[in-house]
C-alpha cells in the first residue's frame, strides 16, 4: 500500500495515469474537458508536472472526462484510489453489497 507524498503530487501522477489509460493526448483531454484548444496541450502538461494546480470545476471536468471520481485524483494512498474507481463501476446492487461487506451486514 504505497502512499504519494502530498496530495500535489498525488493529482499530477493520477491525472496522467488515467489520461493515458483512456488513451487521450494532452491536447484532447485539455480540449475535452473545455480548455481553449490553443493552450490545452500546455495546460495539462502543467497540471500533469505539478507546475500549476488545477481549480476544483476544472478538476472535476477533467474527471467527468476520464470517467473517473473525484475523489481519485486525491486519494493518496494506492489501495484506496483503486478501490474507489472499482467502486464508481459497479452496479447499484454491487455497491449495497461491497458496502454491506464492510459494515459487516448479511
Amino acid at each position: 500500500m504505497k502512499k504519494h507524498n502530498n496530495y500535489r503530487d498525488t493529482f499530477c501522477l493520477r491525472l496522467k495515469q488515467a489520461r493515458l489509460s483512456k488513451g487521450f493526448s494532452q491536447k484532447m483531454l485539455g480540449i475535452a474537458a473545455g480548455i481553449d484548444e490553443f493552450v490545452a496541450s500546455t495546460r495539462i502538461n502543467r497540471y500533469e508536472k505539478g507546475v500549476h494546480e488545477v481549480d476544483i470545476e476544472t478538476a472535476q471536468r477533467l474527471a467527468e472526462v476520464l470517467c473517473v471520481p473525484l475523489a481519485y485524483f486525491y486519494t493518496v494512498d494506492d489501495d484506496l484510489a483503486e478501490l474507489v474507481l472499482r467502486f464508481s463501476t459497479l452496479s447499484p446492487e454491487e455497491k449495497e453489497r461491497v458496502l454491506g461487506l464492510i459494515n459487516h451486514e448479511k
